[in-house]
């Protein structure tokens, strides 16, 4: 795993909204090596039931961070390409077990909704490049039938991410619709999709 991923569970509130005041107490007694893995192991547990996210109103959307990044065949795309479009936009990794489970029903959106405008891109935060990623990506047997793109310019700041894997739905004009943190709900999360498309 990442170094920067282990740094942000560490201070991921997510990981500790939910722990009681004798729990909290408790944690205070704990060395920071204790810490730092009970902190790990809470969310993963997280990550892995997910965290759900209702639509943001259109009116208090913000526009989504802007990037550039390099694609499998040696060439880049970047958010601008994409005007017009709803994105799913889902960070990823080969090492992250709830990302795994997601791109089977990211590749069946990309398939069902592409005609209505839906444009699935992975990005990919493997700190080992394409060296890992594009092994993976061209096993046919993982079923990624989506732009995949490599995060070369640490885009875990700009998009805040403290849980793998992150999903995040921009709508036709580039501002962020939605947020998951952990994996989505797939029946839920594909009634967002169908609502920022407009066939809700």
């Amino acid at each position: 795993m990442p170094p920067y991923s282990l740094l942000a569970t560490r201070r991921s509130p997510l990981a500790t909204r939910y722990l009681s005041l004798a729990t909290r107490r408790s944690l205070l007694a704990l060395t920071s090596k204790q810490l730092s893995t009970f902190v790990l192991a809470a969310t993963v547990a997280l990550s892995s039931v997910g965290l759900g996210a209702d639509i943001i109103p259109a009116g208090a959307r913000k526009p989504a961070p802007r990037w550039k990044l390099p694609n499998l065949t040696g060439g880049s795309k970047q958010l601008s390409d994409y005007k017009g479009k709803v994105v799913l936009l889902n960070f990823w990794a080969t090492w992250c077990v709830p990302c795994k489970q997601e791109i089977p029903w990211f590749a069946e959106f990309a398939d069902k909704y592409k005609a209505d405008g839906l444009e699935v891109v992975g990005i990919s935060v493997d700190e080992k490049g394409w060296k890992v990623v594009k092994p993976y990506v061209e096993d046919k047997s993982n079923g990624i039938n989506y732009t995949i793109l490599h995060d070369n310019v640490d885009l875990t700041v700009m998009y805040k991410i403290q849980l793998m894997p992150k999903t995040v739905l921009i709508d036709r004009e580039g501002k962020v619709a939605a947020i998951h943190n952990g994996i989505v709900e797939k029946d839920p999360f594909e009634n967002e999709i169908k609502t920022v498309l407009g066939k809700r």
